[in-house]
């Protein structure tokens, strides 16, 4: 009876340790198609937007509209392009407030920040809240869902500042 308590036990412990081990996987995983998101917009290249997205794309932006993959790239391809023509620059980072995932899928739920042409005088800052789904095409997580909306207006420094870090994976491990 000892042996199989005890076999029990051990048989928990690793699944658990094994479950918080695959999440902080996939967090780490899940980063590296956030920083393609962020050297994206750093280098204004619309073919890294294209890399990280599902050709299955739902976009609603603004809570306003519904647009797919191909005019969702379009649109980054001429706006980036616009950019660069300008000598305009785009920043852009996240915080989060949830990440949820297991092996296929993830919903990751946050505050951005957009700065326009930092360290310039007419530098601008944008705020809004995000949630993304992703899911594993041929074992490479894309971007199938992104839907952000500004919250009239309501989302702010002080919203971006409450979420946590794109590298704080402790808050988001389950227990």
């Amino acid at each position: 009876m000892k042996k199989k308590s005890l076999l029990l036990i051990i048989f928990l412990l690793v699944s658990v340790l094994q479950t918080k081990a695959q999440t902080i996987d996939n967090l780490k995983e899940i980063n590296l198609v956030w920083e393609k998101f962020y050297q994206a917009f750093d280098s204004l290249d619309y073919k890294l937007m294209a890399e990280i997205h599902s050709k299955e794309l739902v976009r609603i932006s603004g809570g306003n509209r519904i647009i797919d993959y191909e005019t969702y790239i379009n649109n980054y391809k001429s706006g980036f392009k616009r950019d660069a023509n300008n000598g305009d620059t785009s920043n852009i980072s996240l915080r989060f407030f949830e990440r949820i995932n297991n092996e296929s899928q993830a919903s990751e739920r946050g505050v951005y920040k957009l700065i326009r042409n930092k360290n310039k005088p007419n530098e601008q800052a944008y705020y809004g809240q995000f949630h993304v789904i992703f899911a594993k095409e041929n074992g490479v997580w894309k971007i199938t869902m992104d839907y952000d909306s500004n919250e009239s207006n309501t989302i702010d420094e002080k919203a971006y500042q409450k979420a946590h870090p794109i590298d704080d994976f402790e808050k988001f491990l389950k227990e």
